[in-house]
């Protein structure tokens, strides 16, 4: 897909427009669920699909099994064999032939066990890899909207443990036949040599059963405890460690210090209940082993004193007895890891039984160039029933021409570029390439006509090289170097210790967020589209560097379609048209000009966003053209009542509002702090303030609403709690 990078939350949820329905998730909110079943056919007919390719190999390994198995049994019977025969009468002619039969059996039994484990990693390995190959190219093809409704961590977890435990399955399932035939063996070893004492020596088997029986029933709730508490440290881990920027700026070290000790606590307990259990186990199994020795002791040596049965054989009842328990104890573990290997598999394929929701239809055509005529027809679009995104939208972006969305949060700018992308079908109306329905071409073909450039930028592990050809591998050199000059980005580039050589850190880190955006830029770029979607792609690119985007794109976009989302109205004003959305629906189009002087939504925004320069305009209203909703500016002065855990504060608040940045200076009981890097959304706010307090800095979070004259809403005291403020402007009380 020719993309500078899908950064993912608002690109991908529709520009924040989209919320989560309760329909069409996979069951991934019960991960640890499981029924208890150790065997579930379809999943196991499912598995011997994979498995099938390798039955040579499987077949190998059962006969290893079988041929080591035979020597488990053998062993001991030689033991009593020699003893009888040749000890006990002093042949030791006859001693010296079979003692290198006992060591060839010992031989065999290695070498067969050596060849089932060596045999069975191979065939569960390549298991794995096909497992995990066919996972991935299923969801490289699955929409939009499944992503949309399923956490990709969950996924993750799919593709990764629950592959790794459906490996562990075929294992399980190999050494489960093999303790089955060696029970089987030992028991009917013991019954050929004495029916009598296998019987009294056997007589503890029903014991055992009941013992495991209740065994099973306490440690099924302990193990799947201690995997549901892994679980939730697991994603704790991986939330902090993934927004650590976030934790730090925010002062919020300590308070997930704590969070992450309950969740590591609770894993805690789980486990040491886990190791009771087996505790409680493998000390029961061992005394019953060694129960079930002193009967063979006590019966096999009357036995003996009676000459009803050779000392041989009563040697042979001890080892068996202790290679009995061996295999049961075996097949009460395994039992728990099948229950966990059916659940994952179960889960596996319901995955991979999930339909993509966009594919091509069966006439679709292949179009190798297009001119790059757009145009929605009638669209209408909602990613809820019954909740509308577009309303009977129609818009025309003739060939070559570069038309800006401009509108509030939610107006639908951001799902009008999903739908021409095909991220998602249009539930009414038409979009059309060049006339042509957007379903009836080819997904490939469409998405090598459009290039995309969201917001946040997202780069791949690999070099600079690498990223800008990531979508077109065939690039030559001289395109990429190209297509970074383009862009602005060959200065810093070449200033690089490596060059476009230069290896970037996970999602470009050694980077800056212009850098990162400026590679997006030439990565998409360097397919040559005919349609460029920018997706507000200039939001976190300073001034500088903006200009020389600018200069690039005046150059680049002319014989190009564009579409272009921006927070900053300044840098539309070169657009050939400029369309006004709000709440779905398009209220105004026009030149920059013209809708300045109409007075409508855009003029409004366009004083907006620049009240930050001009003190008059500090109070400003921007209301929407239906009147239900209006953009209150929050620059100016503030005069800020704190509610906090410790009683009431005061302070003075000075806010900057520059289109969606804002910044300012908190004059507190003890200092003065500056502050940048707040939001902006419509009448929505954001910002953060570093404050001293007794015990050091303290982080003020703030989020709030300003409506006539009044700010007020919530503010976070780090981990000392939340409060709440409300603030009126200087002079208005």
């Amino acid at each position: 897909m020719m993309s500078g990078g899908f950064g993912g939350g608002g690109w991908m949820r529709g520009g924040g427009s989209f919320r989560r329905g309760p329909g069409g998730r996979l069951g991934m909110d019960r991960e640890e669920y499981e029924d208890g079943r150790i065997y579930n056919h379809r999943v196991v007919t499912r598995l011997f699909g994979y498995v099938l390719p390798h039955r040579a190999r499987l077949l190998l390994t059962l006969a290893a099994v079988m041929v080591y198995t035979a020597t488990v049994v053998a062993l001991p019977w030689m033991v009593a064999t020699i003893i009888d025969d040749y000890v006990r009468t002093g042949d030791l002619p006859g001693l010296n032939v079979v003692v290198p039969i006992f060591v060839g059996l010992a031989l065999l039994q290695y070498g067969s066990q050596y060849v089932q484990l060596r045999t069975m990693a191979y065939v569960g390995q390549k298991v794995l890899y096909a497992l995990r190959v066919g996972l991935f190219r299923h969801l490289q093809k699955l929409s939009m909207k499944f992503y949309n409704r399923n956490e990709v961590g969950r996924v993750m977890s799919r593709v990764q443990n629950d592959v790794g435990q459906l490996q562990e399955f075929l294992s399980i399932v190999v050494m489960t036949i093999a303790d089955v035939l060696s029970l089987g063996g030992i028991i009917t070893a013991m019954a050929l040599m004495n029916a009598r004492l296998a019987a009294i020596t056997l007589s503890i088997i029903p014991v055992l059963v009941v013992m495991m029986v209740v065994w099973q029933r306490y440690a099924r709730r302990a193990f799947m405890r201690a995997r549901q508490a892994i679980s939730a440290v697991n994603a704790s881990l991986q939330e902090n460690i993934s927004g650590v920027r976030v934790v730090q700026s925010m002062n919020r070290e300590n308070a997930n210090i704590h969070s992450f000790g309950s969740a590591n606590s609770e894993n805690l307990g789980a486990n040491l209940e886990a190791v009771r259990m087996q505790a409680v186990l493998f000390p029961s199994v061992e005394f019953l082993s060694a129960f079930g020795l002193a009967l063979v002791i006590v019966f096999g040596g009357s036995l003996v004193l009676e000459d009803a049965i050779e000392v041989g054989v009563l040697v042979a009842f001890a080892l068996y007895i202790q290679r009995f328990f061996e295999p049961v104890l075996n097949l009460t573990m395994q039992y728990g890891s099948l229950q966990r290997a059916m659940a994952s598999g179960a889960r596996i394929f319901e995955l991979m039984d999930v339909e993509p929701e966009l594919v091509d239809r069966p006439d679709s055509l292949s179009v190798e160039t297009v001119n790059g005529d757009v145009k929605f027809r009638d669209v209408s679009f909602q990613y809820i029933e019954e909740e509308p995104i577009l309303r009977n939208v129609d818009l025309h972006v003739p060939a070559g021409h570069t038309v800006a969305l401009v509108g509030p949060t939610g107006a639908g700018k951001t799902t009008i570029v999903s739908l021409l992308m095909r991220f998602y079908d249009v539930s009414e109306g038409r979009v059309l390439l060049d006339d042509t329905d957007i379903r009836d071409i080819t997904i490939e073909s469409l998405t090598k006509q459009i290039a995309v450039v969201p917001q946040e930028p997202y780069l791949f592990s690999g070099t600079i090289r690498e990223n800008i050809r990531y979508n077109r591998t065939r690039a030559s050199d001289e395109d990429v170097v190209g297509a970074a000059k383009a862009v602005g980005a060959h200065d810093f580039i070449v200033k690089m210790e490596k060059g476009y050589d230069t290896p970037l850190q996970e999602r470009g880190g050694n980077l800056s967020v212009g850098q990162r955006q400026l590679i997006s830029f030439a990565r998409a770029l360097v397919a040559d589209p005919r349609v460029l979607l920018l997706d507000e792609a200039t939001a976190n690119i300073d001034t500088y560097t903006e200009t020389l985007i600018q200069r690039a794109l005046d150059e680049l976009l002319r014989k190009r379609t564009a579409i272009v989302i921006a927070h900053r109205l300044s840098t539309i004003r070169n657009a050939d048209r400029i369309v006004v959305l709000d709440q779905g629906r398009i209220v105004e189009e026009g030149r920059h000009d013209e809708l300045v002087a109409g007075g409508g939504l855009y003029s409004r925004l366009y004083s907006y966003s620049d009240v930050g320069a001009d003190s008059d305009s500090a109070s400003a209203i921007a209301v929407s053209t239906n009147g239900a909703a209006g953009f209150e500016s929050p620059s100016g002065i503030w005069n800020v009542k704190l509610e906090s855990p410790r009683g009431t504060r005061e302070g003075v608040l000075e806010l900057v509002a520059d289109g969606s940045s804002l910044s300012g200076t908190w004059t507190g009981e003890r200092d003065v702090q500056r502050f940048a890097g707040g939001t902006v959304e419509g009448s929505d706010l954001t910002w953060e303030v570093r404050v001293a307090a007794p015990m050091g800095e303290l982080s003020l979070g703030f989020t709030g609403v300003v409506t006539n004259g009044i700010l007020k809403g919530d503010v976070a005291f780090g981990s000392f709690g939340k409060g709440r403020f409300e603030a009126k402007r200087a002079g208005a009380e």
